[in-house]
């Protein structure tokens, strides 16, 4: 065999460097509150902010009187339309970021009289995937109790969770989907708080300790948190430079989301939240009808004069699409399920919503129409390149440097108004990838047929090696800008029939042309990148500088999963089941492994890829809460789970139980 480099470094150990790891375990930076902004800094943000709104409605008041020529009303009027859409939209994103600092503050809470239940929905998501979620939230404190719901009706999944210490239900159908498990679920849970949790998200150890005092108001119906992953080679992720990471989500949840309290319209987003169960109740329950039954939910709570926040800390951690087409099909849904709510529950005219409540929902359900300003900004290029029409009548001399000015204070009142999480050139890229997938969703608006609920795929494809599909729009987009091209070149080479009276408008248009084409052939590029097009291992591989033992022989760790590991160890026979055993936490896991690749290190050393064998529930959920939870805050949860009796898969409500001490130990959590 031929030696490797000892340690190997691959995708993953290059998050670890970008992280600031050099030993240990994996850290997820980033999470923490935010501090309140200096008066200075939000004087700055204001100003700035005020300034660009300012400049581009006077851009565009200098455009309606001066430059429309009505004899190109086809393609100046679209061009007029979208820069009025792009300007409202700036002025509505001001308004909403005008504090992100708003908001209720409470402390961490160990005792609460609340009765208190954490359930995990769950269709058909694989073990390798639930497992974390449910050992994490069954080692949460203070007291409560943990349920799997399963719409998938799998003996495995019961069978689990009563080994985590969990209890578990299922119902007779899977109608409304996770709304109607969910609702299920509040016929049989006794609780005063419900805090739901995605099947793929494993919440910190002190989820419920920072959440649960907002509960002492009795307005209060919903608490969120943001969402944010552990999977940092997802497709949304993005190395920026050398130590930056970028994701396409932070943006709403660490700014947007965080600006509504202001307008007491935070709306719940599906998981990493706490809701009052009397709340739930006072509405009908879980909002049915649509696929995003949280924001629907959220605008009926807000009807009957309930109260929300937006608790601003990464308080739980999931996993991001990790493929293309898990991206573009999870967009998709989102942007229907806008549509939908839209329609049915008018949240800008309908009654009972304040202006600031219709304002936070304008601002998000507004940026599902960025998609097809998006397609106009590249159409329009096209247009002029084919026709040589004018879409604005002033000379490039006075045009150019005036449009330029006011593009540039656009994007730094953006950028400031994001708090940094903004930077133009892969925002802009993320708007053409998801755009397919944005504008099929939005015809729901018009045309809002019932559709079957399609769960975000999760694990491993069954044809790891093949790559996904480009969408048909950006197929079509870069074809047709292609042929534009072309068509640029050989008319102005005198080659067509085709004349352009104005060849500055056209040499302009040209330039947003390959901008465009330049972002669209990005974009198809990612999706066809073999490491985005399909989920090719079973777990997250985390990088880690461990030292452990295999059968009793001291090896390093250099990654872990929760289907296995990569451990460097002398050279000697290896059988082909080992036992590993890991430091975590202060509490030592061993696992009987199975050993799928042998590498020869350098120094009479070996390199071996070890799966873990079936089953050890019990053993993997204490290494996923040492791994995943424990690192996700600052405070270790008490030892993971160890066997216990099962409950009843539908076991009798229960008396209250209050004041449950941080120390006591309750039969069923």
């Amino acid at each position: 065999m031929a030696p490797v480099t000892e340690p190997h470094v691959d995708l993953a150990d290059q998050r670890s460097l970008l992280l600031g790891q050099t030993v240990g375990l994996p850290r997820f930076p980033g999470g923490e509150r935010p501090a309140p902004e200096s008066r200075g800094r939000r004087r700055l943000i204001h100003g700035i902010s005020a300034l660009a709104v300012l400049a581009t409605f006077a851009y565009l008041a200098w455009r309606i009187a001066y430059t429309i020529d009505l004899s190109f009303w086809w393609i100046a009027l679209p061009l007029l339309a979208l820069e009025l859409h792009n300007a409202l939209g700036l002025a509505m994103f001001t308004v909403a970021l005008w504090d992100v600092d708003a908001g209720p503050r409470v402390g961490p809470r160990d005792t609460t009289d609340l009765r208190i239940a954490v359930l995990v929905p769950t269709y058909d998501e694989p073990q390798d995937v639930i497992l974390p979620t449910i050992a994490a939230a069954v080692a949460l404190e203070p007291a409560h109790e943990t349920w799997v719901l399963d719409d998938g009706h799998r003996a495995e999944v019961e069978q689990l969770a009563q080994e985590l210490g969990a209890r578990y239900l299922a119902r007779s159908s899977n109608e409304h989907a996770k709304a109607g498990n969910l609702n299920n679920a509040l016929e049989t849970v006794d609780a005063d708080i419900v805090a739901v949790l995605d099947a793929d998200h494993i919440a910190r150890p002190d989820f419920l300790r920072h959440t649960i005092g907002y509960f002492d108001d009795p307005d209060v119906a919903l608490v969120q948190t943001p969402q944010d992953f552990y999977n940092l080679d997802s497709f949304e992720h993005q190395v920026r430079g050398r130590a930056k990471l970028f994701n396409e989500q932070w943006v709403f949840y660490r700014v947007i989301a965080a600006g509504k309290n202001r307008w007491g319209g935070a709306f719940w987003c599906g998981t990493g939240a706490l809701v009052r169960v009397a709340a739930l109740r006072s509405v009908g329950g879980v909002a049915t009808g649509t696929v995003t039954e949280d924001i629907h939910t959220t605008i009926r709570l807000h009807r009957r004069g309930w109260k929300t926040v937006y608790h601003n800390e990464v308080l739980a951690r999931g996993l991001a699409a990790r493929t293309a087409g898990e991206y573009l099909l999870q967009r998709r849904r989102w942007a229907t399920g806008a549509m939908q709510v839209l329609r049915r529950e008018r949240p800008l005219t309908g009654p009972g919503l304040s202006f600031g409540q219709r304002l936070g929902y304008a601002t998000t359900l507004w940026g599902w129409f960025d998609a097809w300003r998006s397609l106009g900004y590249i159409l329009l290029p096209v247009a002029v390149i084919a026709t040589g029409a004018v879409p604005i009548n002033a000379p490039l001399a006075v045009f150019g440097p005036l449009f330029l000015s006011v593009l540039a204070i656009q994007f730094v009142a953006l950028r400031l108004l994001a708090r940094g999480h903004y930077p133009p050139i892969l925002s802009i890229l993320f708007e053409f990838l998801r755009m397919p997938a944005v504008l099929a969703g939005t015809l729901a608006l018009v045309r809002d047929r019932p559709r079957a609920f399609k769960v975000t795929p999760k694990g491993v494809s069954a044809d790891p090696h093949s790559k996904g599909p480009v969408p048909m729009v950006t197929v079509a987009l870069l074809a047709l800008s292609g042929i534009a091209l072309v068509w640029f070149v050989l008319t102005t080479a005198g080659l067509t029939a085709q004349s352009y009276g104005v060849p500055g408008a056209v040499y302009g248009a040209c330039v947003f042309l390959l901008a465009n084409a330049t972002l669209l052939a990005a974009s198809a590029s990612r999706v066809r990148r073999l490491r985005f097009a399909r989920e090719r291992r079973a777990g997250v591989r985390l990088p880690v500088l461990l030292v452990g033992a295999v059968d009793g022989a001291r090896c390093r760790l250099l990654d872990l999963s929760l289907t296995g590991a990569r451990v460097v160890t002398a050279d000697c026979e290896v059988p082909e089941q080992i036992a590993l055993s890991i430091d975590l936490a202060g509490t030592r896991v061993t696992l009987d492994t199975i050993v799928r690749r042998r590498l020869e290190a350098a120094g009479g050393r070996v390199e071996l890829g070890l799966e873990f064998a079936a089953g050890q529930s019990v053993a993997r959920a204490r290494l996923a809460v040492a791994l995943l939870a424990t690192n996700m805050g600052r405070k270790a949860p008490r030892a993971a789970p160890a066997a216990r009796p099962a409950p009843a898969a539908s076991p009798p409500r229960r008396p209250a139980v209050r004041k449950r001490q941080l120390a006591q130990q309750p039969s069923v959590r």
